[in-house]
């Protein structure tokens, strides 16, 4: 498929948002009610199950397995895992709308880690948006007042887990083919969390079953919506609508959970997601003129 078709991949990348904002929703009930380590174990067995039926559709599993960088592709997905880890504990401790505020702050740091990490230059304009973004986490999470959570640091390690594994994508792109980097995400994920998950095996509701299958149906659908997005469209016009699952995820937050919507969350998180797209932005206008 041609990346020649922006109004249906924004479609796409849209309805993924969605889902992944319903995932998280989910994995909050569910992990409120077990180990977290359990769910998302389950949960990787069945997106191990689903890359290795992509795998096998697109070309068979040597093909998939193939990488010129194995050991840094299984790290890769295992940090992945571990950063899901680590976020659904933040949703569970601290809810829909604060956690995926601090999240949302880790476009900003793959642009500050990706000078170091990969030798990109990165000009001043954006070293500013940067700056300002971090503003907004501060603001979000008040350090020193009576109300900052230590849970907030869990978020921040979140996002700055998924900032790291943003980083390593760009790097092993330039080694190995996107089926290849997919098929690994999976694989890895489900190794680490299964390794950890099965020491923490405990009996589930029928009705909890439902939701775990719900929960596995939405990892999938959401990773597949998204894959048919990026080959609709060029990364560079839908990637901004990643945003939206900050206030999706801020409406089951709300609505469901009953979390609460505090002012400095909501000026801090419109803070760090206006400099995020500005420096989404501003790097798509670096790499035309440079291209």
């Amino acid at each position: 498929m041609t990346r020649d078709n922006p109004a249906f991949g924004t479609f796409l990348m849209i309805g993924a948002i969605c889902i992944f904002a319903i995932q998280d929703g989910i994995s909050r009930h569910l992990a409120g009610q077990y180990n977290v380590f359990m769910i998302v174990m389950i949960r990787y067995w069945f997106f191990a199950a689903f890359v290795v039926a992509l795998s096998l559709r697109s070309g068979g599993l040597r093909k998939a397995i193939t990488s010129e960088r194995p050991k840094l592709q299984l790290f890769r997905g295992a940090l992945l895992a571990v950063q899901i880890l680590i976020m659904v504990t933040a949703f569970v401790r601290m809810g829909l709308v604060d956690a995926p505020a601090i999240f949302a702050a880790y476009p900003l740091v793959i642009t500050a880690l990706s000078g170091p990490i990969l030798g990109e230059r990165i000009g001043w304009r954006r070293w500013s948006l940067v700056a300002v973004g971090f503003v907004g986490v501060i603001i979000i999470i008040k350090p020193g007042s009576s109300i900052f959570s230590p849970d907030a640091l869990i978020a921040f390690v979140g996002a700055l887990f998924f900032a790291l594994y943003g980083l390593l994508n760009r790097y092993v792109s330039r080694f190995d083919p996107s089926h290849v980097t997919f098929f690994y995400t999976g694989i890895a994920g489900m190794i680490l969390t299964t390794l950890a998950g099965v020491w923490y095996w405990e009996a589930m509701l029928p009705s909890d079953w439902l939701w775990m299958g719900l929960l596995c149906l939405t990892s999938v659908s959401g990773h597949y919506l998204l894959i048919k997005a990026y080959e609709a469209a060029e990364a560079s016009a839908i990637q901004p609508f990643a945003y939206l699952q900050l206030p999706f995820a801020a409406l089951i937050g709300v609505f469901v959970f009953g979390d609460v919507i505090r002012a400095n969350v909501l000026i801090g998180a419109v803070i760090v997601v206006g400099a995020g797209v500005f420096t989404f932005l501003r790097a798509r206008q670096v790499a035309q003129r440079t291209g």
